[in-house]
C-alpha cells in the first residue's frame, strides 16, 4: 500500500492548456490509491469537460458555489471537511492571485479559504506571466501562508515559447505527494525524538563590509535553516537559531538571535555551543572578510580598491573540537564534485555528519535534495519541499544519536 493510498482529496483545475493533463494526473491519484473528487473553475470547462473527470473519478464534478446537491448550498464547506489535502493543478496565474488575496467568489477559492488541510498548487502559465514581479509576489505570499508550491518546469510552452511556467509532469506531483505523505507519517511517527534537547543552528548568509556601503555576502536565502529549526522545535527540542539576514519570518518557539558578520556568527555560537546537545552548522559563512574596511564609502577616484582579506573563523570545526562537543552536523554546497570535495569536508572538520547539495540547485529554492556522509556510508534525501527535507534529515540525526 502507498502513502497516498485512502487519502481523500480534492484536486481543483483551472482554466489553462495544462487543464488536460489534470485528467492524467486523477488517473494517475487513483491508480496510486486516493479518493479523488474533482472541483473546475468556468475557464477550466473550457479546455476540459466535466464528464471527462466523472468518468475518470467515478464522483460527481463540482463547479457551482451554489450546488444545491450540498445541504444548505454548502459545497464549500462540505468538499473541504471531507479532504486530507487539496491540490489545484493547474493554478492559473489568475488562480495564485486569488488564493493569495484571500477570494472567496467561486466554489475553488472558498474551499481553499475554508479549509482546514493541506493546499499543494501546481502553476501554469506563460514564462512571462509566471516572471511578472505581481505573480512573484502572490507566490511568495502563498507559501508564507502555508501553501506548498510544485514546480512550476521549465520547457517549452503551448504558446511556442520556452521557459519557466509548464506545470509539472502528472507523474512527478504524484511523486512529490507520496514523498510529502511519506515524510508526514515519518514526523508523526519520530514527534518527540529531540525531546528535552537543545538544538543550536545556523542560517543563512554572512556580510562582510568592505566599506560603509558595499559588502561581500552570497546567495543563501536561510529557507533550510529555518525549515530544520521549524522541524526541530516540532520534535520537542529546544531551538536557538544564530541567523544572517535573511527575510525569514522566526519559526514559532525558536529563539533567534540576529548577527550579520562571520566573526559575529561565531561569537553567538560560541557562547551557546556548551550548552546545546546538537549543532547543526547550516549558514553560508564567508570564508575571507576584508582586514580593515573603510570608514567611508570607497571613491572611484583613483581606480580599483585594493582589498587584503584575512580568513575568518571556522565556526563548524571550532565547535566539533570542543572537549564536549555537541553532535555536530556540517552542510557542504558544491558546484561540483559532491561526493568528493564532501567527504573531504568532513574528514578535515572532523563531524559525525554531513548533508551535501549542489548550490546552484539549492540557494533561493523552496525545495532541496540533500546526499548525507557519516561513518556507515552514504544516504539520499529525495528532492522535496525544504521542510520535507528538514524532518528527514533531523530523523536521520536522531537515529545516529540513538534517539
Amino acid at each position: 500500500m502507498g502513502s497516498l493510498t485512502g487519502k481523500r482529496l480534492v484536486l481543483g483545475v483551472t482554466g489553462g492548456v495544462a487543464a488536460y493533463k489534470a485528467a492524467v494526473l486523477a488517473r494517475l491519484l487513483i491508480k496510486a490509491g486516493a479518493q479523488v473528487r474533482v472541483v473546475m473553475t468556468s475557464g477550466a470547462q473550457r479546455f476540459v469537460t466535466p464528464v471527462t473527470f466523472q468518468a475518470l473519478t467515478g464522483q460527481p464534478v463540482h463547479h457551482d458555489l451554489w450546488d444545491e446537491r450540498f445541504d444548505d448550498s454548502m459545497g464549500h464547506i462540505e468538499l473541504s471537511r471531507q479532504a486530507d489535502f487539496v491540490l489545484i493543478a493547474p493554478a492559473s496565474a489568475d488562480c495564485i492571485a486569488r488564493l493569495a488575496a484571500g477570494r472567496a467568489d467561486d466554489l475553488l477559492s472558498a474551499l481553499c479559504l475554508a479549509r482546514d488541510c493541506p493546499l499543494f498548487v501546481a502553476p501554469a502559465m506563460n514564462r512571462q506571466m509566471w516572471e511578472h514581479p505581481a505573480t512573484q509576489r502572490n507566490v511568495v505570499r502563498l507559501i508564507a501562508d502555508g501553501v506548498q508550491v510544485l514546480g512550476p518546469d521549465a520547457g517549452e510552452q503551448a504558446c511556442g515559447e520556452v521557459g519557466q511556467g509548464r506545470m509539472l509532469e502528472p507523474e512527478a506531483i504524484v511523486a512529490a505527494l507520496e514523498r510529502i505523505a511519506d515524510a508526514a507519517l515519518a514526523a508523526a511517527a519520530s514527534t518527540g525524538r529531540l525531546r528535552g534537547l537543545s538544538v543550536l543552528l545556523t542560517a543563512g548568509p554572512t556580510y562582510e563590509p568592505i566599506d560603509t556601503v558595499r559588502g561581500i555576502t552570497n546567495r543563501s536565502s536561510g529557507k533550510m535553516g529555518y525549515a530544520l529549526a521549524a522541524a526541530a522545535q516540532e520534535a520537542g527540542a529546544k531551538v536557538t537559531l544564530v541567523s544572517g539576514p535573511v527575510t525569514l519570518a522566526t519559526p514559532a518557539g525558536v529563539e533567534r538571535i540576529d548577527v550579520l558578520t562571520a566573526q559575529e556568527m561565531c561569537d553567538a555560537v560560541m557562547q551557546r555551543a556548551h550548552a546545546a546537545d546538537i549543532f547543526i552548522g547550516v549558514a553560508a559563512v564567508a570564508d575571507y572578510r576584508v582586514a580593515t574596511p573603510a570608514q567611508h564609502k570607497l571613491k572611484k577616484e583613483g581606480g580599483p580598491p585594493q582589498l587584503t582579506f584575512v580568513e575568518n573563523p571556522d565556526i563548524l570545526a571550532t565547535v566539533a573540537a570542543l572537549p564536549q562537543a555537541p553532535f555536530c552536523v556540517g552542510f557542504a554546497a558544491e558546484s561540483e564534485n559532491l561526493r568528493e570535495y564532501a567527504q573531504a569536508k568532513r574528514r578535515r572538520k572532523k563531524v559525525p555528519l554531513l548533508a551535501a547539495n549542489l548550490a546552484q540547485e539549492t540557494f533561493g529554492r523552496d525545495d532541496n535534495a540533500l546526499t548525507l556522509f557519516d561513518d556507515a556510508g552514504e544516504h539520499s534525501i529525495a528532492r522535496a519541499p525544504k521542510p520535507v527535507v528538514a524532518r528527514a534529515l533531523l530523523d536521520h540525526v536522531a537515529t545516529l544519536i540513538g534517539r
